[in-house]
């Protein structure tokens, strides 16, 4: 391999090295078999490929499988198209229109930022959306451009029951992911996107689909014990919260912003995204020396026993983007299904 893969998955098989590319255009291909558009299609294939590439395998090109289950089930729609709405109160919001929710959060973040650049900031729901793909790959084009994002997602429990509440022993609440964006140092933005479980619910699909175990203390099965086996979650499991209690109450607030302040969700879930244009506060050149001084000395903090260096959030997945080559590593089970169905849509 052209480099060291890093996953939470432990394989029983091998993975395959496929070019970037190439996955584009057969991902892509499939999605207009199933009826999106070539605009659709190569936007979802392209960000896929691109977080496959900065080693999110829970939310890389592995989704192709999970994406064409549910726009053959009817769950998304393909033809949809996102729209900027104003809503009865005055607010303006994203509509996904049931589709694929990679297409309406990149359409947010540029409507968000257009609207921060005129007023300062800009405050936007996105809803009837289905899966939103990698938010880091978002916040870190806004930040790049100078805006902070905040963005927070929720209220879908009733479908999405995957987390178990601090102290309890079934499955509650969505992941109801966080992801935070800003200007960085020298290096880019800092941005940090993560789930409020102790694992996206992306890794134990990609665990299915490797045939792979999980890491250890993420999972309980349906009695409360622990468990590695992504089919104990199928089967009446849960993930567990991050932090405890801290994990359990950064979901319980996204579930509340979903849902009882954005109203009743559909698809997937409701978001909430805020952009704020951070050159209103200082000059670019200004904040970004003294955020290299901030992210210089936490670098150079000698890493504890286990560790091999201090990680600056965002920059691992950029690092390893420039690593990869263009080369996607996957498991080989997972790349002969994505095949595999090409295989049939085309017959």
């Amino acid at each position: 391999m052209p480099f060291a893969v890093r996953s939470k998955l432990t394989l029983r098989g091998d993975r395959v090295n496929v070019d970037a590319g190439q996955a584009v255009d057969i991902v892509s291909n499939i999605f207009v078999q199933i009826g999106c558009s070539e605009d659709t299609a190569g936007r979802v294939a392209e960000h896929l490929a691109d977080t496959s590439l900065c080693g999110m395998e829970s939310h890389g090109v592995m989704r192709t499988l999970q994406y064409t289950e549910q726009f053959q089930n009817g769950y998304m729609t393909p033809s949809a198209i996102p729209r900027i709405c104003k809503t009865v109160r005055g607010t303006e919001e994203i509509n996904g229109g049931g589709g694929i929710g990679i297409p309406a959060m990149h359409l947010a973040y540029q409507h968000g930022m257009a609207m921060a650049s005129e007023s300062g900031m800009s405050v936007l729901a996105i809803r009837h959306v289905g899966h939103t793909g990698r938010h880091g790959a978002f916040a870190d084009t806004a930040a790049e451009q100078g805006f902070l994002t905040i963005c927070v997602g929720g209220g879908n429990r009733h479908k999405w029951r995957q987390v178990a509440p601090y102290g309890g022993a079934r499955a509650m609440l969505p992941t109801n992911p966080w992801c935070i964006g800003i200007p960085g140092g020298e290096h880019g933005p800092v941005v940090l996107d993560f789930a409020t479980s102790k694992i996206a619910g992306g890794w134990i699909y990609a665990a299915r689909s490797a045939g792979a175990l999980l890491p250890e203390d993420c999972l309980i099965d349906v009695h409360g014990n622990p468990t590695r086996d992504p089919e104990d979650y199928f089967n009446g499991g849960a993930i567990l919260p991050a932090g405890g209690q801290k994990g359990y109450g950064l979901a319980l607030v996204g579930e509340l912003i979903g849902e009882a302040m954005l109203g009743p969700s559909t698809t997937e879930g409701n978001w909430l995204l805020i952009t704020i244009d951070s050159k209103g506060f200082r000059e670019s050149c200004a904040a970004q020396i003294a955020a290299e001084e901030v992210l210089k000395e936490l670098r150079e903090c000698p890493p504890a026993p286990g560790f091999e260096r201090v990680e600056v959030p965002g920059e691992r997945e950029r690092d390893y983007r420039t690593a990869s080559k263009g080369i996607i590593s996957i498991p080989e089970s997972t790349w002969q299904q994505i095949l595999t169905l090409q295989d049939s849509l085309q017959d």
